[in-house]
């Protein structure tokens, strides 16, 4: 099993931490880092290779991983000179399996990766979706509006929606009609594949999932690793 992980982005919303550090090597509990944590997974539930999408400051990630032997994962690199979006730099790989996993690097979640390709391969899918249940809470009272009057009304409503984790399985093929080197946003391809009748699989999760995508989600995953450690990292931690 192959899994790209996307490690090439400035991480400004999550700066002054990402200042030094690319944000997927910033340290989480006393110990490791977002990548050696997801390294550790992947490799625990069977990924034998890992290409590491990589750019701003990715000498340093090079540096930390080097080749994956002290996880026991092959570890291949994969640079890119401008953003080329979350599709973009899968289109430069060679090599890649018909089916494999694609994860941004700076998630924290117990979402076992295996069991997702694993669903996507037997289900056929051209693009699978970790996905993960969110409320938003709206803190108005939301109007609506028909020919200058008012129809509804709710007080401070709540919605549930559902939200991409991040985590992708895919199908090699789904690629062969964009252009390498050009950016291709995970909305684009999403959209391409409605638009040709092809509905990505949603593999629906309800476990830990934490996106670290700024400093109060870094806090957070700080003050709550210690107890997540077990489910996280298992015999490793």
């Amino acid at each position: 099993m192959h899994a790209v992980i996307l490690a090439g982005g400035k991480g400004v919303r999550l700066r002054p931490y990402t200042t030094t550090l690319p944000k997927p090597l910033v340290p989480i509990g006393d110990r490791y880092s977002i990548l050696e944590i997801v390294l550790h997974q992947l490799a625990a539930q069977g990924f034998t290779s890992v290409t590491l999408a990589i750019g701003h400051l990715g000498h340093l990630i090079r540096s930390y991983v080097g080749d994956g032997t002290r996880w026991g994962l092959r570890i291949g690199y994969a640079p890119e000179d401008s953003p080329l979006g979350t599709i973009g730099p899968l289109l430069r790989m060679d090599g890649l399996p018909d089916d494999f996993l694609v994860m941004n690097g700076d998630i924290l979640t117990d979402l076992c990766y295996a069991e997702l390709l694993a669903h996507h391969r037997t289900a056929g899918a051209a693009l699978s979706v970790a996905t993960y249940r969110r409320e938003v809470k709206i803190d108005f009272g939301v109007l609506t509006t028909a020919g200058g009057r008012i129809t509804e009304f709710a007080e401070k409503p709540s919605y549930d929606y559902r939200v991409s984790m991040g985590v992708y399985a895919l199908n090699k093929a789904v690629l062969a009609k964009y252009t390498p080197g050009l950016p291709l946003g995970f909305d684009e391809l999403v959209l391409d594949l409605l638009a040709e009748g092809r509905e990505p699989l949603d593999f629906a999760f309800d476990g830990y999932w934490l996106d670290i995508g700024r400093p109060d989600d870094y806090d957070r995953a700080n003050a709550e690793f210690d107890a997540l450690r077990p489910a996280l990292l298992g015999s490793a931690g």
